[in-house]
């Protein structure tokens, strides 16, 4: 007899007398399966068969479905959740200059980062830039503050350096102030500000004040991959992704992410069947003062709903038009709007409405979600809104109670990322501990059973590691550790895990196939290294996925079951910092990266008792110190 196809060692398993159609192509046994369902919340083994879930029950139920090829797992008693959704995630241009990046996601000390940094000079081509963008904070540092620019000059003296910090700053070397063109006689572009020192010459310090448009266009200037390099990239990250547990991801589009070029490279893999995440795009106007062109020439070609289950046009956003974006530059003042944007607001909103298109909206403070709301309730008066559309709010940091209300009345969602785990501090700073407690209120989304869905928006600002945003939920803690909100705006961590789950399905309308594990929806699943349901909270961060299933296939093993995954193609170019460091950084050596942590935090310590001491610092510093004042 033929055993069945083993990816654990697994007794007592032999094949079913059942025709061969009914076998299952994966069994996923021996766990603590979390479905999501409330009609049945457990199971200890999943069946799947042509990409769906085909069966959920004990290991003895499900054994009749093991034929000769099937492949069985033991999950070794592990936690199974239905895979994660990030709902506003900028997956297609993270996918393009991944392998370009060198990550400071999880590197918990400045002096590691800073030594990364002078390890990748070393390794950079003439030509080429190293990039530091998103995914990390100065409060996850030993040191708890930011690099200054004469540190960057020293780790990399002849290798232009990028380095961004949230939507706030950036930091250049010299190097990368003469590879932008900066000089005395640049103009501050609108919304943003070059530092300049007594000599008018950049200081390599650039500052979003408040719009973080000089940030990106900078970092344009960079090189960039060829379409063999975008396409190896993209794959590589979206593994990286598997690695958490990500199976789905909602993509916000952006800034200099034009269609259909941009989206290019994953149309290819879809096409090739190699996409390991399924994508779920939106399209974004990428010029002022041409949005409705693009809207109308979008409307008359692609539809929402056009793809497959792999890849598929959501809708329009996260801007409609340029005039209608706030800035989320908690340590700026909250933008003033101009006036009379409403009017090619409400024809860029009508125009999606009339050819049944949905969309998301970028707006981070409830002033202007009031003024957005005002053209809705015109348009909904006219019969035409929501005209059963799916339509959200991404963000909502202040968004009122009032407004909540007015959104539910309009049938709308929300959109939430951990944003204020990495710039809460920041807000703390401007805006106090009262205002800071319902930062956005989660809980009152909820309550008014709003569909609300959680995220990231990574990569540029917050990290992709969607644990460290089901951490914030459940806590309200930044990364530094400071508590944000009180009990009644915290969520439990099963009502989390649905925003990342179910949350996500209901934004693209996919909430019957995705987001629970039950009979009949894709098989799409991770089991993690710790169980969410029950690790401590501080340990919450640190959970990955050791399997991750997409439509049935393993895209992501680790653990136990290394090397069960899809081969891909070694990460290119060779000098790439991925090559080298990888993407989030893990601890792999825990006593050595604890002693370095605890050096790095004990030398900080005894610099600012000496700056002190000099007068040089205050007493009691902040808690958060911004770039241009860290030197």
């Amino acid at each position: 007899m033929t055993l069945p196809s083993t990816s654990m060692p697994v007794a007592g398993l032999v094949p079913a007398p059942h025709r061969e159609a009914d076998h299952a192509d994966l069994l996923v046994r021996n766990a603590k399966v979390y479905t999501g369902d409330p009609r049945r919340p457990e199971a200890r083994a999943v069946a799947v068969r042509d990409g769906r879930i085909a069966a959920l029950g004990d290991d003895h139920d499900l054994s009749r479905l093991v034929g000769p090829g099937t492949r069985v797992v033991d999950a070794l008693g592990r936690r199974v959740v239905p895979g994660l959704n990030d709902s506003h995630l900028h997956v297609i241009r993270g996918g393009l200059n991944y392998v370009l990046e060198l990550r400071w996601d999880g590197v918990r000390s400045l002096r590691h980062a800073l030594a990364m940094l002078r390890e990748q000079a070393g390794r950079t081509p003439k030509g080429q830039w190293i990039r530091v963008v998103g995914g990390w904070t100065a409060e996850q540092f030993a040191e708890r503050r930011m690099p200054t620019v004469a540190e960057l000059n020293a780790a990399a003296p002849d290798t232009p350096v990028f380095v961004l910090h949230l939507y706030q700053s950036a930091l250049m070397n010299r190097a990368a102030v003469r590879a932008a063109g900066f000089t005395k006689d640049t103009a501050d572009p609108r919304g943003g500000q070059i530092v300049r020192g007594r000599n008018g010459e950049p200081t390599g310090v650039l500052l979003a004040a408040p719009s973080a448009l000089i940030l990106y266009s900078t970092l344009a200037k960079a090189p960039t991959l060829d379409a063999a390099d975008k396409r190896t990239s993209t794959r590589h990250f979206l593994r990286e992704l598997n690695r958490f547990g990500l199976t789905s991801a909602v993509d916000a589009a952006g800034g200099f992410q034009n269609f259909p070029g941009d989206y290019a490279t994953v149309a290819d893999l879809a096409r090739s069947g190699e996409l390991s995440l399924r994508i779920a795009y939106h399209l974004f106007p990428q010029t002022a003062g041409q949005e409705l062109a693009d809207l109308r020439r979008w409307t008359e070609t692609v539809e929402p709903g056009d793809g497959d289950e792999w890849l598929r046009l959501n809708g329009a956003g996260e801007n409609l038009t340029w005039a209608a974006a706030d800035f989320e530059n908690f340590s700026e003042p909250r933008p003033e709007l101009a006036a009379g944007y409403e009017a090619e607001f409400e024809q860029a909103v009508r125009l999606l409405l009339e050819n049944g298109w949905g969309f998301r909206l970028h707006a981070t403070y409830d002033e202007t979600i009031r003024r957005d709301l005002a053209v809705f309730e015109k348009l909904a008066a006219e019969g035409l809104f929501p005209g059963g559309n799916r339509w959200l709010f991404d963000h909502a940091e202040t968004v009122s109670d009032a407004s909540l209300d007015r959104i539910a009345a309009l049938g709308g969602a929300l959109s939430v990322q951990n944003r204020m785990s990495f710039q809460g501090a920041a807000f703390l700073d401007r805006y106090g501990a009262e205002a800071a407690a319902r930062t956005p209120p989660v809980r009152g989304m909820l309550d008014r059973g709003l569909t609300v869905a959680a995220g990231t928006d990574a990569t540029r600002v917050s990290s992709y590691n969607p644990w460290l945003s089901l951490h914030w939920l459940v806590t309200g803690r930044t990364i530094g550790g400071t508590p944000l909100y009180p009990a009644g705006n915290l969520i439990d961590r099963e009502a989390a895990l649905g925003l990342y789950t179910r949350g996500g399905a209901a934004l693209t309308g996919e909430q019957d196939v995705k987001g629970t594990l039950r009979e009949g929806c894709y098989a799409d699943l991770a089991v993690l290294s710790a169980d969410f349901l029950t690790v401590p909270e501080d340990d919450i961060p640190d959970i990955e996925s050791v399997l991750t299933v997409v439509g049935g296939r393993i895209v992501y093993a680790a653990s136990e079951y290394e090397g069960l995954d899809e081969e891909l193609p070694p990460v290119g170019p060779e000098w790439s910092p991925v090559a080298r460091f990888g993407g989030y950084q893990r601890d792999r050596n825990g006593a050595r990266q604890a002693a370095l942590v605890a050096e790095a935090a004990a030398e900080s310590e005894q610099h600012r008792r000496w700056r002190v001491a000099r007068g040089a610092a205050p007493e009691n510093p902040p808690s958060f110190v911004d770039p241009c004042f860290a030197h």
